[in-house]
């Protein structure tokens, strides 16, 4: 957990600092939008001086990773030549970006169309209070057949992701609320959602969101790391090279 805090504040510090990057659109960041990622810089930072780490330095990770996906939710054809997978923290501003740029174009073009298939992995980060209770409220409400509905809530109001909120939002999708509401509180699923964040340390996940890229296996995807909100157009010349 160290390294990957030392990693994620040097993913977000030119962010901050505003500094170029290929992650960032043409078009630039918003006032809201920079005082969120000088927020989790500061996050990052006060809990790296609490553990007595020394200023943060860049360090190698992987560029490639495979992944088995069996048992994990899908969006798209299961037999599509492509596959996406996103590692999510749904209190990250970051990831509501993608959700809310990169993420319709990719859907439309990409995954309605049969050419990816979408998977959803959880790296809810420890200083996020309620990320941790989101990404175990999406896997209750798959018990009833909402996962993808609600991820979609989640993800667009990273901001209200507290108890009431989220039961307020079982309640829109016509779902048991108070089943929901137990499965949340029991934390039933507090174990696999720590296995999926283990996972995405080891294939060297800096920040969030972070994505897997890749050609389609059996069980899963053989791709490379992307890490960071990219814009569509990045999403889109990656795939284009992969269909060659």
């Amino acid at each position: 957990m160290k390294k990957y805090l030392r990693n994620a504040m040097f993913a977000v510090l030119p962010l901050a600092m505003g500094l170029p990057l290929a992650a960032q659109s043409s078009e630039g960041i918003t006032r809201q939008q920079a005082d969120e990622i000088i927020n989790e810089l500061r996050q990052i930072r006060q809990l790296l001086q609490k553990q007595g780490q020394p200023q943060p330095q860049p360090e190698p990770t992987p560029t490639r990773a495979k992944l088995s996906l069996q048992g994990f939710e899908m969006l798209g054809d299961k037999n599509a030549p492509l596959t996406v997978v996103e590692f999510t923290d749904y209190q990250c501003p970051f990831c509501q970006r993608f959700h809310m740029t990169a993420y319709p174009e990719l859907k439309k073009n990409y995954i309605d169309t049969g050419k990816v298939r979408f998977y959803s992995r959880d790296l809810p980060l420890d200083f996020h209070a309620n990320a941790m209770r989101a990404a175990q409220a999406a896997r209750c409400a798959n018990e009833q057949g909402q996962y993808w509905k609600l991820r979609e809530i989640m993800s667009s109001n990273p901001d209200k992701l507290d108890m009431a909120n989220l039961v307020t939002f079982a309640t829109d999708l016509k779902m048991d609320a108070s089943k929901f509401r137990s499965c949340v509180e029991s934390e039933k699923y507090k174990t696999a959602v720590q296995t999926d964040s283990m996972e995405a340390m080891k294939i060297g996940a800096s920040g969030t969101p972070t994505f897997v890229v890749g050609k389609s296996t059996a069980d899963g995807v053989d791709g490379e790391v992307m890490i960071g909100a990219m814009p569509f157009p990045m999403f889109d010349e990656k795939l284009k090279s992969l269909q060659k």
